[in-house]
């Protein structure tokens, strides 16, 4: 007898919390409805917490309860913000262009073009720097430059790009080394063209213009080398690579492009190893 009185209270007990539990949160109201600046208000107020993935979902529900009002739109490139500080480069990302789907021509467009950008820009950086996200990053840079170039995110998106194509052209250089070195001088050189016509503002073309010159003179291509040496001392006339490339001609008893080359020369140079007009 005793032992069921026992049990009996046990279990009253244990129901005691969750009844209290169940009038407590009916006493609170549900998210459909506050109001559009209450669900924001909430969602700033963990964002400032730096409970980031709350203030995100929260945005979002401003979107989903009022679709198209004014707080929806910034509840949309907020979340975009959110998440992107919360290392959620996709959902950053995907808000993001929801924004700039449903207000294209609206003052913070630049930015959401910016979020997208940098989702891949971060997620190229974090997962080994893989092509695809960095192709796709200086796609997304290059509309920031080129569509909102008198946005206050111009001037890093161009620095970024700088970034990325420094990191594309050193992947051709890698890979050019890799073939010429193993004597496969074909793909060697549609490697370092690549680096000379695509990432021509890069640091790398010094040197993808001297491996074009070892390549040219492994295969025998005489005048093919002495025009790349000629537009590499055209423009780096000063660099160790010229001096490399020099070198190489007077070692085979070749002679070397001369600071007298007629212009003509230059201009066909420009031509074929520049815009890829090649034989």
């Amino acid at each position: 007898m005793k032992f069921s009185i026992t049990v009996r209270l046990l279990l009253a007990f244990l129901a005691f919390p969750i009844l209290f539990s169940g009038c407590s949160t009916s006493d609170e109201p549900g998210i459909e409805s506050l109001s559009p600046e209450q669900i924001y208000r909430q969602a700033e107020g963990h964002l400032n917490s730096n409970d980031l993935l709350e203030a995100a979902e929260l945005f979002e529900e401003i979107e989903r309860l009022y679709p198209y009002s004014e707080w929806a739109k910034r509840g949309t490139i907020m979340a975009a913000y959110s998440y992107g500080k919360d290392q959620d480069f996709e959902k950053s990302r995907a808000a993001a262009e929801r924004f700039l789907t449903s207000y294209p021509g609206d003052e913070e467009a630049a930015y959401a073009q910016y979020l997208i950008a940098m989702s891949y820009f971060e997620l190229f950086d974090r997962r080994g720097r893989d092509r695809g996200n960095s192709r796709r990053a200086l796609q997304e840079f290059r509309s920031v430059v080129e569509d909102y170039g008198d946005s206050d995110y111009a001037s890093s998106a161009r620095l970024k790009l700088d970034l990325v194509l420094d990191h594309l052209a050193a992947k051709e250089m890698e890979v050019g080394r890799y073939y010429l070195k193993r004597r496969n001088f074909t793909a060697a050189l549609n490697r370092f063209r690549a680096v000379v016509s695509e990432y021509g503002t890069t640091s790398f073309v010094p040197e993808a213009l001297h491996r074009q010159v070892e390549a040219y003179l492994a295969l025998g291509l005489v005048d093919e080398a002495r025009e790349a040496a000629a537009i590499l001392g055209y423009n780096f006339r000063g660099s160790e690579w010229y001096e490399d490339s020099y070198g190489l001609f007077v070692n085979r008893d070749l002679r070397p492009p001369s600071p007298d080359d007629d212009e003509n020369l230059l201009r066909k140079t420009y031509r074929r190893t520049i815009k890829g007009d090649w034989l």
